[in-house]
């Protein structure tokens, strides 16, 4: 869809999906918050991940490990090494820099590339490291130098014991972990796609080297299942193996699970294969023994299968998934037959908000009474909006917009045999329940009951 992003962006905003960080101050370099919308949104991504990973699957546990760790800790994983740094370059004429990758085709030469803003001479590509640097404690200084994790997995790797010796668990068995991570980008963008400050959703599976790629291949398959059953389309999602030259320093072998975006093919998960690296090095650095073996077999490095998900990343993904625009309008009621509306047909797991209540009229007190009678009843167990104001069209328009699933509308039928309408957003089908039966026929329809198989249907 032509310009879709600049209408992506305007919805989050407007309707309160995300915001740019300190925007009364200017903003706040590729930083963002995620409003009262987009907080619930971004929850139920994480809570359909979670579920996914440790319900759904056996030998999985979790974990919340510390964003401040040892430097040690980065020294052992490569970190603080050449091998998590990205090239840049510099514009000798309007100053602006940009990372060497982004900018110039691995087959020219230096000296035939410019820069992409002003055409001018850029300077030769020197290493940048991503880690953000902090201090612990009053004096700022070497000795007191930490850094913000660039990634959650260190985070697992050094618990690995941990984990194993209170879990009980044998191999092969995951650890899964949510959280903040943060990296020195140079050239952050794409709305939320690049951010300094981001989300990740990660599994790291421990398995014998030898079922390695058994695990791999399984991982890679379940990761692809658990977007298309969110309702990702098919046609929008790939998998491109990554060439063994551009193999980030940990990985034995890797593939990027691609979504299409508006600005082309960007990975939103990585698979990798990281053999034995990170418990071999964590164990030769740290001096502790991280080998595993059962009874009386040989002991040995389990090799790791991660699979590393972005929340920001998916939740964009989701967002320009679901966002679709009708020509003329759908609603008679709204009388805006050359109108286009927006319709954001999220999942149900994801919508941040189920349900919406609605009185016919608001001039009536006994109806916004009785409204707000069955809001009471449904906000305890649903994520759930009360709107009074506009018309009952526009409103149901307002709905469709921040991908409410379900519309009740209390009208003067409802003062007379305490029943409502019930909406379904997608296809606008209305049925006509009681009261007494709302909660359990709206919550049969959220774990995925047909919505017509409950009432009447209103022509």
């Amino acid at each position: 869809m032509k310009d879709l992003m600049p209408k992506i962006i305007s919805l989050a905003k407007r309707r309160g999906f995300i915001f740019p960080s300190s925007e009364i101050y200017g903003g706040f370099g590729s930083c963002y918050d995620f409003g009262p919308l987009g907080v619930e949104m971004k929850n139920n991504i994480k809570k359909a991940w979670w579920e996914e990973m440790t319900r759904f699957h056996e030998n999985v546990v979790g974990l919340d490990a510390a964003i401040l760790m040892s430097p040690n800790v980065w020294q052992a994983s490569g970190h603080l090494t050449a091998g998590f740094a990205d090239e840049l370059v510099e514009c000798k004429k309007c100053h602006k820099r940009f990372r060497f990758d982004e900018i110039v085709n691995s087959k020219f030469k230096i000296q035939n590339s410019e820069c992409p803003e002003c055409g001018g001479e850029i300077t030769q590509p020197r290493k940048f490291n991503l880690m953000m640097k902090t201090f612990i404690g009053p004096l700022e200084d070497e000795a007191s130098t930490t850094y913000l994790r660039a990634e959650t997995c260190q985070g697992i790797y050094v618990n690995f014991l941990n984990v194993l010796n209170s879990s009980r668990l044998k191999i092969p068995f995951g650890i899964a972990q949510i959280g903040k991570a943060f990296r020195n980008e140079i050239t952050p963008g794409n709305f939320i796609y690049r951010t300094r400050e981001f989300e990740q959703m990660e599994l790291q599976w421990f398995c014998q080297p030898k079922r390695a790629n058994k695990f791999f291949d399984f991982w890679g398959k379940e990761r692809i299942k658990w977007y298309l059953s969110l309702g990702i389309k098919k046609s929008n999602l790939r998998v491109k193996e990554v060439p063994k030259g551009d193999l980030p320093h940990y990985a034995k072998r890797a593939v990027d699970i691609e979504y299409k975006f508006p600005f082309g093919w960007r990975e939103i998960e990585g698979i990798h294969n990281r053999s034995d690296w990170d418990l071999s090095n964590h164990s030769k650095h740290s001096g502790k023994d991280l080998r595993y073996g059962e009874g009386q077999e040989e002991k040995y490095f389990p090799y790791i299968i991660e699979t590393s998900a972005g929340a920001d990343r998916s939740f964009l993904a989701f967002l320009i998934d679901a966002y679709c625009e009708i020509k003329g309008g759908r609603s008679k009621t709204t009388k805006a037959v050359k109108e286009e509306e927006v319709v954001l047909r999220l999942d149900k797991k994801l919508a941040p908000i189920k349900v919406a209540v609605l009185p016919l009229v608001k001039n009536k007190p006994e109806l916004v009474k009785k409204a707000k009678e069955v809001y009471g009843l449904l906000k305890p167990h649903f994520v759930c909006q009360y709107d009074e104001l506009g018309s009952i069209g526009r409103r149901y328009r307002r709905g469709d917009e921040i991908a409410i699933i379900l519309a009740v509308t209390v009208d003067f039928q409802t003062l007379k045999d305490n029943t409502v309408t019930l909406r379904d957003r997608d296809t606008m089908q209305q049925i006509r329940i009681e009261i007494s039966e709302l909660h359990n026929i709206i919550q049969k329809i959220l774990e995925g009951e047909k919505f017509l198989k409950f009432g009447k249907l209103i022509k």
